[in-house]
């Protein structure tokens, strides 16, 4: 063993770091059960990943951790809802662990109708236009009635481009809302019969010097893990990279890392490459529903003419069964047809390809050749076949 941390609230203990990179592999352990990293969270924004059931979640997709939104949970079903069923996890029948994330980034979406000052951010409902307004207190509260196990702090995500000027105002909000999250988590305590614990995030944009000092104000706060945000917002992957690889010289070895809104499986790969542990994104389940495949072999637009009459398995290697019995023409029939299966089997295919993938790199870095074997799959993965 490299290494084991224990706090009031969970472990994390590094198992095997790579011989020629930062990658590492790990065990993350909650009240709902370990989580072995590195990990891709399906997005549940409202408490579902689209297209999928949560026994499929469970026994094909192989998913240890799902992602919820704060933002979407406050508008729908609501608090009240969510505290008279006894948290989300029992609102949606998961026994695993779930994260929130804190709204921060959904706040940043809606650029046209929201207002974001000191006291927190002012925001319209996307649903019916009423208005609301998030503290960093009231999105610890909220996050404590959501009851997830991993829960997010109240952040501004910039766009990009950023002015260097704005990006260094909002990071130093970004860190005054980082301590008043701190603050209120500590006079609180979880309202449900299990932990949960606050992450920070670091901000910065594509600035180094400003990454260095967001990181170093995260990692002094001694959380129980710390997130990288404000990436994958429209920069070049190199910067994105570059600014991944800075945070994780600085964040602690000894406590996860969650990169966050991040994304294809090149990224992915890569970014395990830097140290990352943890993951989310909405492109394999977006995707899937437009009718793009992940596969082990590399990229399928199964709505193209060219599988048509194909009816080979949709990925004769894909960890669930589905994959290896549908073929790419009934696939791409049922997308056609606007069948609501051709939604399901495509986003089952490409959850439990991401789920297989972290799930293999982990592999590789047990056996010490994670290099060697990603600088391989980043070319094969992201080929348009």
């Amino acid at each position: 063993m490299l290494n084991v941390i224990f706090t009031a609230f969970m472990s994390f203990e590094l198992i095997a770091k790579d011989k020629e990179s930062k990658a590492r592999a790990g065990v993350f352990k909650t009240d709902h059960g370990s989580i072995q990293t590195p990990i891709f969270m399906p997005v549940g924004t409202a408490g579902t990943v689209k297209a999928v059931h949560f026994r499929e979640l469970e026994n094909d997709i192989k998913a240890q951790i799902i992602l919820g939104n704060t933002y979407h949970l406050y508008l729908r079903p609501g608090l009240k809802v969510l505290s008279e069923a006894g948290g989300l996890h029992k609102f949606i029948g998961w026994d695993k662990p779930i994260l929130t994330d804190s709204g921060g980034y959904q706040v940043y979406s809606l650029s046209d109708i929201r207002k974001i000052k000191e006291e927190g951010a002012e925001f319209r409902s996307h649903i019916d236009g009423s208005k609301h307004f998030f503290s960093p207190e009231y999105v610890m509260d909220i996050q404590r009635t959501i009851g997830a196990d991993i829960i997010m702090a109240f952040d501004e995500c910039t766009p990009y481009p950023c002015d260097y000027d704005y990006a260094k105002r909002s990071m130093a909000m970004t860190h005054r809302w980082l301590d008043r999250c701190i603050d209120r988590f500590n006079t609180t305590a979880p309202l449900y019969a299990y932990n949960q614990f606050l992450f920070p995030i670091v901000q910065g944009s594509v600035y180094p010097d400003l990454r260095k000092r967001s990181a170093e104000y995260i990692a002094s706060k001694n959380m129980q893990g710390n997130a990288i945000g404000g990436l994958s917002v429209g920069e070049p992957d190199e910067d994105m990279y570059s600014m991944t690889d800075l945070c994780c010289s600085i964040l602690p070895q000894e406590k996860p890392r969650y990169l966050m809104g991040v994304g294809s499986p090149a990224n992915i790969l890569e970014s395990i490459a830097l140290g990352i542990d943890m993951f989310d994104c909405v492109m394999p389940t977006r995707n899937a529903r437009n009718g793009m495949l992940f596969t082990t072999q590399g990229i399928i637009n199964i709505r193209n003419e060219k599988w048509k009459s194909d009816f080979s398995p949709i990925d004769e290697n894909s960890p669930c069964e589905l994959m290896r019995n549908h073929t790419k023409a009934y696939l791409r029939h049922l997308h056609h047809s606007g069948e609501m299966l051709g939604a399901q089997i495509a986003t089952l295919n490409n959850l439990s390809f991401y789920l297989w993938l972290v799930g293999e790199a982990r592999n590789q870095i047990l056996q010490g050749s994670y290099k060697a074997w990603k600088d391989i799959m980043v070319k094969q993965l992201m080929t348009r076949l």
